[in-house]
């Protein structure tokens, strides 16, 4: 892949394994999967599931910023949940951060997420 490049940003979490924060090809952005760890202290948000999600598009969008785009740009999201009984309010964090049209999304029943995160949420943006 000679158009690849990696990204990286200093306001989302460092990468916790053998991976890139988002990695670019041509016009398109695969964005790894982020937790709700606040970048500064690498250390899990204290709080419920609302504000781990809250963190978790912070991230996400300081990384779309850093490749020169936004959550809008983001056209398919994956978000894993360790209760789907907390579906009702990722759409609500979501509602906060997406306008219509909203992208693609797929919410995926899990059993664990590294350190304990109650969410997760990677996506797929173009620009």
């Amino acid at each position: 892949m000679t158009n690849k490049a990696i990204i990286h940003s200093e306001k989302a979490p460092e990468a916790i394994g053998t991976y890139s924060q988002a990695v670019k090809c041509g016009n398109t952005v695969y964005l790894s999967g982020q937790i709700p760890l606040d970048p500064e202290s690498m250390v899990l948000v204290e709080g419920d599931f609302a504000e781990q999600a809250d963190q978790v598009f912070k991230n996400l969008s300081a990384v779309c910023e850093a490749a020169n785009g936004s959550l809008e740009n983001i056209v398919k999201l994956n978000i894993y949940l360790t209760d789907l009984s907390n579906f009702p309010s990722v759409n609500d964090v979501m509602g906060k951060y997406f306008n219509e049209p909203y992208p693609a999304r797929a919410a995926i029943g899990i059993s664990e997420l590294p350190k304990g995160a109650l969410i997760e949420a990677d996506g797929i943006m173009v620009v």
